[in-house]
């Protein structure tokens, strides 16, 4: 068999494997994954360290367990496929959308990153803006992130910080860990979370924490807008209670449906 086809056979096997997994089977064993792909044991290992290798597995801790990650958006794949958050956040991202505000999302947290899950976008054309579901920015500098963070425990905060250390994306960029830390407190007193052109360079967003029945973060909800033409307070009296008002109701969802409807990462 020419390397092409063996090539084309192992591809074949890693997606059989990420499709073993699915709303009815979000964390499996070994065997179980094995089973679902048609492989045997030995064949399912291989290719399951290889996928955790790569970042698209990853072992449930304290178990024996793999489950998906969030990686997977990036190749199409749904690793929330047990959860319909998208589905309830789409009518309430599209109502904060309007002449005031150009865009809302819905993202989480993977490791020290924001994953995007959801978008809705009438404009930032103007900006070269161009964030679409399965994109990554790191949660140091982006409302999501702060929001996500300041419903988490102090220690946990600090080690998603450090574990990539800050770096510069614009000229209003924050880099140094305690003042992070300050503003994600300030973040969590408020309820939301503010970004002022940190991530991207006249772009401010908004962000407020969609929260499980135990409290426990499980992603943000945001609204953006170009920062020129308007103040910042401006901005805020525009876009504050649409989004804070997005998150209390997906959070009451979240718990109504039974306590979590996105895949929960620990730090």
């Amino acid at each position: 068999m020419s390397d092409e086809k063996n090539i084309v056979k192992s591809v074949a096997k890693a997606f059989a494997v990420l499709q073993a997994f699915g709303p009815d089977a979000t964390e499996m064993v070994l065997a179980d994954v094995a089973r679902a792909a048609g492989l045997d044991n030995a064949g399912a290992f291989r290719l399951l360290n290889t996928l955790v290798m790569l970042g698209y597995v990853e072992r449930v801790p304290d178990t024996r367990r793999f489950r998906l990650t969030f990686k997977c958006l990036e190749l199409g794949f749904n690793a929330i496929a047990r959860s319909d958050i998208r589905s309830l956040a789409r009518p309430l991202l599209r109502a904060i959308v309007g002449e005031r505000i150009e865009a809302a999302s819905i993202g989480v947290l993977d490791g020290h990153e924001v994953v995007y899950i959801e978008r809705i976008q009438a404009g930032l054309e103007r900006l070269a803006v161009d964030i679409r579901v399965g994109n990554r920015v790191p949660a140091y500098s982006s409302a999501i992130g702060r929001a996500i963070l300041s419903r988490m425990p102090l220690e946990a905060q600090r080690s998603i910080l450090e574990a990539a250390p800050p770096r510069r994306l614009t000229d209003r960029t924050i880099i140094d860990v305690d003042t992070i830390l300050a503003q994600i407190a300030e973040t969590g007193r408020l309820g939301y979370a503010f970004s002022d052109q940190e991530t991207v360079t006249g772009l401010r967003v908004i962000a407020a924490p969609i929260t499980d029945v135990d409290g426990v973060p499980v992603a943000a909800v945001s609204a953006a807008a170009p920062a020129f033409g308007r103040t910042e307070q401006e901005f805020l009296a525009d876009a504050r209670d649409l989004t804070v008002t997005a998150a209390t109701r997906l959070s009451e969802a979240v718990r109504a449906a039974g306590g979590m409807a996105a895949h929960r990462h620990s730090p």
